[in-house]
């Protein structure tokens, strides 16, 4: 089914406007370049001299290019070792900002009662840190592993595993969906990368926010300009 512009920079496919935000229970947000206006892996590797070589391979997982997530971000990684610690307070203080109308999108899904997830292939430093910042519920993310001050190039083994990839995404919003007693179709997923496809594809209502190719084509809502709230123009309380 081909995206019809319902306004100016907003497409919908297979979704009729208006619907109340208050049918969904639940709401899971990528992070990198969805509620912030970075990838956060990218910027680090730029304090270690090595973003145009992180970058490149970021693009390329993020329009679907590169398929196994998890080696080509232990790939990215591995370029970070040596990299200070200290090297993360300055991405974070002097490069991370939420994107346009992240915190009222966030707010009215907060004010009609949904629960909300930060499900990332990024890491925790930041989305513990955003995760604070808007309120939200629940985080999931990857653990940069560290050692004397300094980034070792490795990821921190956990009980789910070491790597939050596409399907652990889709995994997460699954096991929350259980938890909360609800169905999948009572979930809205937000991202803009391939590896965010598997956990739109099980959300009710799946939204691009100035997204890859890729995701553009198969969300139900794609934000190709101005901000996340826009997409307030086709959910009412």
């Amino acid at each position: 089914m081909s995206a019809q512009e319902f306004a100016p920079g907003l497409f919908i496919r297979g979704f009729v406007p208006p619907v109340s935000l208050s049918h969904y229970r639940l709401v899971a947000f990528d992070m990198d370049s969805t509620l912030i206006n970075i990838e956060c892996v990218d910027e680090i590797a730029a304090m270690a001299g090595r973003r145009d070589e992180v970058a490149a391979i970021t693009e390329a997982v993020m329009r679907g290019e590169i398929t196994d997530f998890k080696d080509s971000l232990r790939r990215r990684v591995a370029l970070l070792r040596g990299v200070p610690e200290s090297a993360l307070d300055r991405v974070y203080a002097d490069r991370l900002r939420l994107n346009p109308g992240v915190e009222a999108f966030v707010a009215a899904c907060q004010a009609a009662g949904l629960k909300t997830l930060l499900v990332s292939g990024g890491f925790t430093y930041f989305s513990e840190r955003i995760r604070h910042r808007l309120g939200l519920d629940f985080a999931r993310a990857n653990v940069l592993e560290t050692a004397r001050g300094q980034l070792t190039g490795k990821l921190v083994e956990r009980p789910w595993g070491d790597i939050c990839d596409g399907n652990e995404k889709r995994r997460v919003v699954m096991e929350v969906c259980e938890l909360m007693g609800i169905n999948p179709d009572q979930a809205i997923a937000v991202g803009d990368g391939a590896n965010d496809l598997p956990m739109m594809s099980v959300a009710g209502l799946s939204i691009c926010y100035h997204g890859k190719p890729a995701v553009r084509e198969q969300a139900m809502i794609s934000i190709e300009a101005g901000g996340m709230d826009r997409a307030l123009e086709l959910l009412v309380d």
